[in-house]
């Protein structure tokens, strides 16, 4: 028998993973998973289309879990745009090992191409909205056009960054993934130390002021 209570989109989620973690599948119609957790079928659609939507909801709820603990931190405040996608990266996969099991059913690392995954759209979104929001520091093209250019490159590169530390921690067998938070910590560095403005600025100038000379050298 069909309950009549209300369901909100939280508890949604929660069976849904539920029961890919019991059955090691997907549920095959929204009418069989309503049925089953005895509530309305119009209730799912009144806060998600389909399984997919479920989906997409559930990696986005790990960013926003991870945005919240972040928010409340008074020292991530404080930090450069290194230390805050530092400090995310650590978070979010606290997150990700908290609930290990349904994105290992969900994703498989070893025949998956995570870029082709659309169950990650919404993360996607929100991570790169992210990356905008650090203003990491760039070299100043002066065109718009250019400019545009730099930062969606910039959100690309952060982007398949993520994929590829995800692909990795679902690959880490080391004890509590301690492989995981050395690669987060390499590449992350790695990245940053790459984009530094400062090596750039300095033969920009060199540039400029050989230009101004009009390279009166006598060699």
């Amino acid at each position: 028998m069909m309950s009549n209570k209300k369901i909100n989109a939280i508890e949604i989620i929660t069976m849904y993973m539920n029961f890919v973690l019991e059955n090691n599948t997907k549920p095959t119609t929204v009418y069989a998973f309503a049925k089953e957790n005895k509530f309305e079928e119009a209730l799912f659609y009144a806060h998600f289309g389909s399984f997919e939507a479920v989906e997409k909801s559930i990696f986005n709820a790990f960013y926003e879990n991870t945005i919240s603990v972040l928010e409340k931190s008074k020292d991530y405040q404080t930090f450069d745009a290194r230390n805050k996608l530092l400090s995310f990266y650590y978070t979010f996969f606290e997150n990700l090992t908290a609930n290990r099991s349904y994105v290992s059913a969900v994703i498989n690392a070893d025949s998956m191409q995570l870029k082709k995954l659309s169950t990650l759209s919404e993360l996607k979104n929100s991570f790169t909205t992210y990356i905008d929001s650090l203003e990491i520091e760039t070299i100043d093209l002066k065109q718009k056009n250019l400019a545009q250019i730099q930062q969606k490159s910039i959100k690309e590169s952060a982007w398949l960054q993520l994929l590829i530390t995800i692909k990795f921690w679902l690959n880490d067998s080391s004890a509590s993934f301690e492989k995981t938070d050395i690669f987060i910590e390499k590449s992350v560095n790695t990245s940053f130390d790459i984009i530094d403005t400062t090596p750039f600025k300095s033969i920009i100038d060199l540039g400029k002021f050989l230009y101004k000379e009009k390279m009166n050298l006598n060699f």
